[in-house]
């Protein structure tokens, strides 16, 4: 079941629309939450909007924004007026140009949603619009309103689908020269530059994003779970950092080590198919690892482990 719109209205193509609804593509509800607590009592910490000048608290409906000009000078904005300004793109998502997917700069990427058809109607237009984009190869870009503020969206076909994928302005990107003007100019050898291809070339694979685990939304499970226990907490001992004295001696003993884990990694012969009647044991005792001869049984998808 899809979660909640996080916005519905008309998706244009010149004159071609259809009715969509916009949905989250990600979501961070699965990971570790922690709430503040009082450490004298054990009680959550509860939080109050308050008048900075009294201390007493402030009802919602008595909440209005306000935009600093100078110190502890305000304009207000009613809801009122700020929905005076309210734009087309409240409502569109007007598709305003075709360009492709490489002339999209990395940094202005925020976060994808999915776009769907809204209803039983306009399924024919979505279709027409997303196998243009399809086909055409490009990255449709428009213009939509998400939480009072007007975005720039990227949309690109997924499966059935669109991906829109929100955009920063131009003055939310920083400059790199603030950060990369102090990097040195260095020169590097060819020597120093195959060493270091070959280790990209032993490390080659495919993004497959399932291969990738959590390991600090791991530990904290682990952390939690033993809590719960009353097990102690022993602390892990940090790895030593080391100083690189020669680069060429560090990528030398590095293309050694990365041989060394391929072979290690290949796939190990089968093992011999169990007698008959005998049972694998395909679930650790609870509390426990399972040991490195314990069967696994294979999934489709990593499984979080609850604390």
């Amino acid at each position: 079941m899809a979660p909640r719109a996080n916005w519905k209205g008309v998706l244009r193509l010149s004159l071609v629309t259809c009715p969509v609804a916009l949905y989250p593509a990600t979501s961070e509800s699965e990971k570790i939450a922690f709430n503040q607590l009082n450490r004298a009592t054990g009680h959550r910490i509860k939080y109050l909007k308050v008048d900075a000048d009294t201390g007493d608290e402030v009802p919602n409906e008595d909440i209005v924004k306000g935009y600093q000009f100078e110190k502890d000078q305000f304009i207000e904005l009613t809801k009122e007026e700020l929905e005076e300004i309210a734009l087309e793109s409240t409502r569109t998502i007007e598709i305003d140009e075709f360009v492709d997917t490489a002339d999209i700069d990395p940094r202005y990427l925020i976060r994808p949603y999915y776009l769907r058809p809204d209803g039983k109607v306009g399924h024919d237009a979505f279709a027409v619009i997303r196998e243009t984009i399809r086909e055409m190869n490009k990255v449709a870009i428009g213009r939509v309103v998400l939480t009072s503020r007007e975005h720039i969206i990227a949309l690109e076909p997924l499966d059935k689908g669109l991906v829109g994928t929100l955009l920063r302005y131009p003055y939310e990107v920083r400059s790199e020269q603030e950060s990369f003007d102090e990097i040195q100019d260095v020169k590097v050898t060819k020597d120093m530059l195959d060493l270091a291809k070959h280790i990209v070339n032993q490390k080659a694979g495919r993004f497959e994003p399932v291969k990738f685990e959590d390991h600090y939304e791991t530990a904290l499970i682990d952390l939690i779970n033993t809590k719960r226990s009353g097990k102690p907490i022993t602390p892990k001992e940090r790895p030593a950092a080391g100083n690189v004295v020669d680069l060429m001696e560090a990528l030398r003993r590095s293309v050694g080590q990365e041989a060394t884990a391929a072979r290690a990694t290949k796939p190990a012969k089968k093992p011999r198919k169990a007698a008959s009647g005998q049972k694998e044991m395909l679930m650790p005792i609870q509390g426990k690892k399972p040991t490195e001869g314990a069967a696994k049984k294979p999934a489709a998808r990593p499984q979080r482990r609850s604390a």
